[in-house]
């Protein structure tokens, strides 16, 4: 680093990369343990966009396994439907974030409750009987009714019980009790979440203290944000791209930001809390081994693309929703970190029934080297998922191992 007035952070750019990482929790990667672990990475960015797609894992499991040791998917399943201390929430879009949170999201609510509370609605013509049922019966799914009509929603034509759900649980009158599979049985919301925090009043006084709250907030998702408009500042209300910037100053201003100048990017301002300071410090002294890490599609470090670009040259685009024939890559990429930069992205498929993970494709990122070093990170973290999949096999096919430089692949 160099020498820096009270209001910024002067950066190079490796040591920018190597800031957002420990920011995100991946440098090095899973170096936390267990729940208290897991619980410490939701202080440390509040929430994790959830998206159902399991290929290799659902979003937030593949967000995790690569900051926590030997994670297993039961133990987030535990933490949001025993502990009860994480919660479903929307955030960014579909979240997870700690129950503690719940105050702060009011607002969220109240404009869900302005979209789906008008009695005319789908979601208030049943509300009645779909909260009686579950009064009498416990949590439900959409199965659990004998509606059968249907109506139009966001995702199309849909059951209109489906519906009703879906908005009482937007305007928090339900709460996700558990999941089976990926669907959802909801409950009410007092029967989820302590009195003591279901009662607390919103902590932001007016719309200005939330706005600031949870641009903030969303900046310690992010690590560091640059201020340019994107889907990584979505779901914060009455923001757009003139307010966020005005408000990012009112941050600086206040001390609660600082102002990163990376030194390969002039012009390129990146913001950073001040609470995150020490986080930096420590990652920029540290001598650390480079460890390997596959990265979830959604994941936080891959929420602004733009900057993914300044910061790692890694260009990412979750194909999923592409036709295949337009996809460049595969239908569910993971990019491979190393270190502090991005060397590789691979296509995976696991078949559960024989316990085996497939690498379909490989594909480097140019300019490569690939040493001793990264071979023993990459098969050691390939090792790590494995375990975390409880599969018992990882499959290459010869071809595409003498094709891709990847005949050392697996030997762990």
């Amino acid at each position: 680093m160099h020498s820096r007035s009270h209001q910024t952070l002067p950066l190079t750019l490796p040591e920018a990369r190597r800031a957002v990482l420990a920011l995100q929790g991946l440098y090095s990667p899973r170096s936390w343990w267990g729940k208290q672990g897991l619980k410490a990475f939701f202080k440390q960015v509040r929430s994790i966009q959830f998206d159902p797609i399991n290929v290799v894992g659902r979003n937030p499991d593949l967000v995790l396994q690569s900051r926590v040791k030997d994670y297993r998917p039961e133990l987030l399943d535990e933490m949001l439907y025993q502990d009860r201390s994480l919660i479903d929430n929307w955030d960014k879009m579909a979240s997870l974030s700690l129950v503690e949170d719940w105050p702060y999201f009011a607002r969220h609510r109240d404009r869900m409750e302005d979209i789906f509370g008008v009695p005319s609605e789908v979601v208030m013509s049943l509300a009645d009987e779909v909260l009686d049922q579950i009064r009498s019966e416990g949590p439900q799914c959409s199965l659990d009714y004998d509606i059968d009509h249907k109506t139009d929603w966001a995702w199309g034509p849909a059951r209109a019980v489906r519906a009703s759900l879906e908005g009482l649980y937007k305007m928090g009158r339900l709460g996700v009790h558990h999941r089976v599979n990926n669907r959802r049985y909801f409950d009410l919301i007092e029967n989820l979440i302590p009195e003591e925090i279901l009662s607390s009043a919103d902590p932001n006084g007016n719309h200005e203290e939330y706005q600031h709250w949870h641009v903030l907030r969303r900046i310690g998702a992010l690590g560091l944000a640059h201020p340019n408009a994107g889907e990584q500042w979505g779901g914060i209300l009455g923001v757009k791209s003139a307010r966020r910037r005005e408000i990012i100053r009112n941050l600086l201003a206040s001390g609660e930001l600082l102002q990163v100048e990376i030194e390969e990017l002039p012009g390129e301002d990146f913001f950073l809390r001040r609470e995150d300071e020490a986080i930096v410090e420590q990652a920029l002294s540290a001598e650390i081994s480079p460890g390997a890490a596959l990265i979830a599609p959604l994941d936080n470090l891959l929420w602004d693309r733009k900057s993914l670009q300044r910061l790692f040259d890694f260009s990412y685009m979750w194909e999923v929703y592409k036709p295949e024939k337009q996809r460049q890559y595969g239908y569910y990429v993971l990019p491979v970190l190393y270190g502090d930069r991005f060397v590789a992205r691979l296509d995976p498929a696991f078949d559960r029934s024989t316990g085996t993970l497939t690498i379909k494709d490989w594909w480097w990122e140019a300019n490569g080297q690939v040493t001793g070093e990264l071979k023993t990170a990459v098969n050691a973290c390939l090792a790590d998922f494995l375990r975390y999949l409880n599969a018992t096999e990882l499959r290459c096919s010869p071809s595409l191992r003498e094709k891709k430089n990847l005949e050392w692949l697996g030997e762990v």
